[in-house]
């Protein structure tokens, strides 16, 4: 994914948490009730953008995980 896509997950997961925090300590309910509007927009449009990223990658089911490589092979 680009550097965008990976923003927008990085922001609403920011805003989602911020938001929970802040219901948990008992903010006004106007300041909760707006957070939560723009968390669910940027919610969609987060999906939105990376679903529509130009991602490409020469990697297949037998690479595995690059963090956790397989010691044998699949059969």
């Amino acid at each position: 994914m680009k550097n965008t896509a990976m923003f927008w997950v990085a922001a609403t997961t920011m805003v989602l948490i911020s938001l929970t925090i802040m219901a948990a300590m008992n903010f006004p309910f106007n300041w909760v009730f707006y957070i939560t509007v723009l968390g669910q927009i940027m919610l969609v449009y987060m999906v939105f953008r990376v679903l529509t990223d130009n991602y490409t990658t020469d990697k297949t089911f037998k690479d595995f995980y690059e963090d956790c490589p397989l010691r044998g092979e699949i059969n």
